[in-house]
């Protein structure tokens, strides 16, 4: 796939600066529920756009081996090089999307993951979980220190397993806890009494806590659910250690500086093959 950088200048329907957004609003929503949403961030072409990348990465993934990591049965994550995604610096700069992440994360946040999730048809339901233990700056100081943007590249359908949160369990303590991850099942009634299950629209973007409690719901549908995901930390964050950003130099060198400002990343001659280091073992036999 060619490496383009675009201008989508019909995004400008959103508010043109960061300070547009309401840092209450953003704050309240991410220490409260843990997940904040935003409908029509993008325009339609442009998650259409995102899917023809997406499909064409995923076929790209599944061709070679460790191109694609199992997140369950008929589940797959797939790390990806930014530059292989129209739209990259769109998304990256989007002023909601730093507006949310100084607002909770500081002016020096760090981007240090791209990727997709891809639950197939015949996935089942996740065990609840969060996606790696709640840090030490969250579990004493009460600080959210990453975020996770998620858009999806399909209108999202209720047989198609939806996405499903927990609200406000971003500050659950992990007492039984296997993995610091994953919560005994007698917690299971009430994840499932605060559930919420999320239906939204190509074009439409989220954020939230990866600590808040989630999982992806059963696909019944014969259609797959493919949905971007970015992540972010702030700088006492580590999640870096588990991805592996890179750029080639003539992508990086072309790279708006406010955005290279903002990237923990490696720059290359010739993108590698990305080893995937955020393996999840408890989540590859589903919810028995």
């Amino acid at each position: 796939m060619s490496t383009i950088l675009e201008d989508h200048p019909e995004i400008a329907a959103a508010p043109e600066e960061a300070h547009a957004y309401d840092v209450a609003t953003i704050l309240g929503a991410l220490y409260g529920d843990g997940i904040l949403g935003m409908k029509g961030a993008f325009p339609r072409e442009w998650a259409e756009r995102m899917r023809e990348d997406i499909d064409a990465l995923f076929a790209d993934a599944l061709s070679r081996p460790g191109g694609a990591v199992g997140r369950g049965p008929r589940r797959w994550y797939v790390e990806i090089h930014p530059e292989r995604m129209r739209g990259f610096v769109d998304l990256a700069t989007h002023p909601w999307v730093v507006a949310v992440c100084t607002a909770v994360l500081g002016p020096e946040y760090r981007i240090v993951e791209i990727g997709f999730d891809v639950p197939g048809p015949g996935a089942v339901d996740q065990p609840w979980h969060r996606d790696f233990p709640a840090p030490e700056d969250t579990t004493v100081g009460r600080r959210l220190n990453s975020l996770a943007f998620n858009l999806t590249a399909v209108d999202v359908f209720e047989d198609m397993g939806p996405f499903e949160i927990a609200p406000g369990t971003q500050w659950d303590g992990a007492d039984g806890f296997q993995h610091e991850m994953f919560p005994p099942k007698s917690f299971y009634p009430r994840y499932q009494a605060r559930a919420q299950r999320k239906m939204p629209r190509m074009g439409d973007a989220s954020v939230r806590s990866a600590l808040t409690i989630h999982r992806g719901t059963a696909n019944r549908s014969d259609k797959s659910r493919p949905v971007l995901v970015l992540g972010v930390d702030s700088p006492t964050a580590d999640n870096a250690e588990r991805h592996d950003l890179q750029f080639t130099r003539a992508y990086y060198d072309a790279l708006p500086g406010e955005l290279k400002a903002h990237l923990t990343c490696r720059v290359v001659d010739e993108l590698q093959p990305i080893v995937q280091g955020h393996t999840i073992e408890g989540l590859m036999m589903g919810e028995a």
